[in-house]
């Protein structure tokens, strides 16, 4: 997944996902994989960061016995590869915040790779820490109502009784924020309540976003992004330009 949590790019996101699913569940396994390991097993009740990855792989309509079979086979005894969480942070064009999420069994590998991106459209790594303060980690359900069905009043009333602490309307779709340990609870609660989920997952989202007003850094800038969340290696890209 990409961007923050402004719909036009959730929006952007999503159709880059429908035309290639596979790569998608492949990611969403390996997180779901190192949640287990990293997590603290395979009960979700009792490891938050699964229960997370669970909610996201569900709004992705990864289907359940793909989940279950990638919890069991996280679950066993010296199965699979071993990957390892990194977390990569930069500037795109003009100074764009960008953090790119990845897990890897090749730590060399994948920050060559991050680097050259960065490098090749105009932007620069830059030391941890750098960019990560001006983004808030927060729990983002997105809630479809592109026919109008529902509304503000009722997502609000049943968002906040789910433990979520706001929600915000944009173009066809209500944005719900919750704290990141609750954003299972939360999209669980509202999908019980018949909402139709876009997308849940645990967000960077950025305090303030930067406009490109030139159309080569607008184009370096896609361009960089692209080969970014194409990289296997990549879970989430997450930056502040608001396209």
């Amino acid at each position: 997944m990409s961007g923050h949590s402004k719909w036009h790019n959730i929006q952007k996101t999503k159709n880059a996902a429908d035309a290639k699913r596979g790569q998608v569940f492949t990611k969403i396994a390996r997180e779901m994989s190192v949640a287990v390991k990293e997590g603290g097993g395979g009960d979700p009740t009792a490891n938050s960061r699964l229960a997370a990855v669970i909610a996201k792989a569900k709004a992705a309509n990864m289907p359940n016995d793909n989940i279950k079979r990638t919890i069991e086979k996280a679950q066993g005894a010296g199965s699979g590869d071993s990957y390892e969480s990194l977390t990569y942070e930069g500037y795109g064009p003009k100074g764009v915040a960008v953090i790119v999420e990845a897990m890897t069994d090749n730590r060399n590998r994948t920050a060559s790779e991050v680097r050259h991106a960065f490098d090749k459209y105009g932007g620069s790594m830059s030391t941890p820490g750098s960019v990560a303060w001006s983004f808030d980690k927060k729990g983002v359900i997105i809630v479809d109502n592109e026919d109008g069905d529902y509304t503000e009043d009722a997502v609000m009333e049943a968002a906040l009784e789910a433990g979520a602490d706001d929600v915000e309307v944009e173009e066809s779709v209500f944005e719900v924020y919750a704290p990141q340990d609750d954003v299972a609870a939360v999209a669980g609660a509202l999908e019980d309540a018949g909402y139709k989920l876009l997308s849940a997952q645990v967000e960077m989202v950025p305090q303030n976003y930067l406009a490109l007003d030139d159309p080569d850094d607008v184009k370096n800038m896609e361009k960089m992004l692209e080969i970014l969340e194409d990289n296997d290696d990549v879970q989430n890209v997450w930056h502040n330009w608001e396209e």
